[in-house]
C-alpha cells in the first residue's frame, strides 16, 4: 500500500455510486464530477487491471480546526454484520467460542501447575501462550458480545487506545512465544546432553520475561503514535475491535511515517521469530535425519508436531487475513477474516496440544479424576 498527500482539487469521482476516485481527466465516456475541497485529503492507492489508478477517499473538512479532531471522545464500532437478524446468532457463535477457548487454555494451565512431571521448560512456555490466549481473546471478545446485546456500537477513546494495546501485546507475545518454544525444541533434540543445563529455569524465566517487554515496547510503540493522531468528530471503525491498521486509515493526519514504522517493526517482530522458527526446524530435521533408528526419529518429530500445527495455523491465518484484505480491499471482509486468527486460533490450540500430545493426555485424564 503505497500513500500519497495530494491537493484534492486535482482528484475527481467517476459515477455517482462509486467508492473509487479515479485521476482527472477520466477515461473516454466516463462521468465524472468535481470533489469538494478538502484541507486533509489523504488516499490510498492501489494499481487495478488495465493500469487504472483507484483511490480510495477520507474526507477531513476544511473548516474545523485541528484541535477539535485530537479532542474525539469516542468511536463506533460497527461489527461483523449490520443485519439484525444475524445478531443473536454472532452472540451465540462467539460465547460458545469464547467460553470453550477460556476453559481450554485455563485447563492447561492447571494441569501444568499440578502435574510435576510437567514441570518442563516446555510445559512452562505452553501455560505462557495460554495465558496469553486468554488475555487475546478477552480483550475483543466480551466487548462485542456486549454491543451486540445493548445495540450499542460506542466505545470511549480511552478504551478503543487501551484495547488496541493490549490486543498489540498479546498478539506479539504469542509470536514470540512461540519462537521462543521452537527453540526449546531445537536444543531439547539437536543438544539432548546440555539440554537440562542450557534450558535452566533462570534462562526459562528471562526468555520469557524478554518477550513480555518486547511486546510491551511495541505495543506502546501503537499507543504513542494514535495518541498523536487527529481525527473527525465521527470515526466509524469497521471492525470488532480497535485495530490498529483501521486508526492509521482513518486518520486525518498524516500517517506516512507512521506507516513506515509500523511496516518496519512487523517486518522485525513478525518476521524475525518466523525465521527463528523455520531455522529451528531446519536443525532439527538436518539432525534427525543422520539417526539410524526410526523410533527416535518417530519420537523427535512427534514431540514437534504440537508446535509445528500451532505455529502454522498461526501464521497461516495471519497470513491469509493479510491476503484477503489487499485483494478484497473491503474492511469489513478483512474484520470477518480476522475472527481466524483472534477467536479460532487460541481456541484450537489447547486441542491440538492435549489430542496430539501423549503426556498431556494422561495429566488430564489424572488431573480430571482427581478432580471429579
Amino acid at each position: 500500500m503505497h500513500w500519497k498527500k495530494a491537493a484534492c482539487r486535482y482528484y475527481t469521482i467517476r459515477g455517482s455510486e462509486s467508492e473509487s476516485f479515479h485521476l482527472s481527466p477520466p477515461p473516454p465516456g466516463g462521468k465524472s464530477i468535481r470533489l469538494p475541497m478538502y484541507s486533509s485529503c489523504w488516499v490510498s492507492i492501489y494499481l487495478f487491471p488495465f493500469f487504472q489508478i483507484s483511490l480510495i477517499f477520507q474526507r477531513c473538512p476544511s473548516y474545523i480546526e485541528s484541535q477539535n479532531f485530537t479532542r474525539v471522545s469516542e468511536f463506533f464500532l460497527l461489527g461483523l454484520s449490520d443485519d439484525p437478524e444475524l445478531q443473536p446468532l454472532l452472540f451465540g457463535l462467539f460465547l460458545s467460542m469464547y467460553l470453550v477457548t477460556i476453559l481450554g487454555n485455563l485447563l492447561i494451565i492447571l494441569v501444568v501447575s499440578s502435574d510435576c512431571h510437567l514441570h518442563t521448560p516446555m510445559y512452562f512456555f505452553l501455560s505462557n501462550l495460554s495465558l496469553a490466549d486468554i488475555g487475546f481473546t478477552t480483550t475483543t471478545i466480551p466487548k462485542m458480545m456486549v454491543d451486540i446485546q445493548t445495540h450499542s456500537r460506542v466505545i470511549p477513546y480511552g478504551g478503543c487506545v487501551t484495547q488496541m494495546s493490549i490486543v498489540t501485546l498479546f498478539g506479539c507475545l504469542d509470536s514470540l512465544l512461540l519462537t521462543v518454544m521452537a527453540y526449546d525444541r531445537f536444543v531439547a533434540i539437536c543438544h539432548p546432553l546440555h539440554y537440562s543445563v542450557i534450558m535452566n529455569t533462570r534462562l526459562c524465566g528471562l526468555l520469557v520475561l524478554v518477550s513480555f517487554f518486547i511486546s510491551l515496547l511495541y505495543c506502546q510503540l501503537h499507543s504513542l503514535m494514535v495518541s498523536q493522531l487527529t481525527f473527525p468528530m465521527r470515526v466509524e471503525i469497521p471492525h470488532f475491535f480497535c485495530d490498529p491498521s483501521q486508526l492509521f486509515n482513518l486518520a486525518c493526519s498524516d500517517t506516512s511515517s507512521n506507516n513506515v514504522l509500523i511496516y518496519f517493526m512487523g517486518a522485525i517482530l513478525g518476521g524475525g521469530p518466523l525465521i527463528g522458527i523455520l531455522s529451528s526446524y531446519i536443525r532439527i530435521v538436518s539432525t534427525t535425519l543422520r539417526v539410524s533408528s526410526t523410533g527416535v526419529k518417530y519420537k523427535a518429530f512427534s514431540t514437534c508436531g504440537s508446535h509445528l500445527s500451532v505455529v502454522c495455523l498461526f501464521y497461516g491465518t495471519a497470513l491469509g487475513v493479510y491476503l484477503s484484505s489487499a485483494v478484497s480491499h473491503s474492511p469489513r471482509k478483512g474484520a470477518v477474516a480476522s475472527v481466524m486468527y483472534t477467536v479460532v486460533t487460541p481456541m484450537l490450540n489447547p486441542f491440538i496440544y492435549s489430542l496430539r500430545n501423549g503426556d498431556m493426555k494422561r495429566a488430564m485424564q489424572k488431573f480430571l479424576r482427581r478432580t471429579a
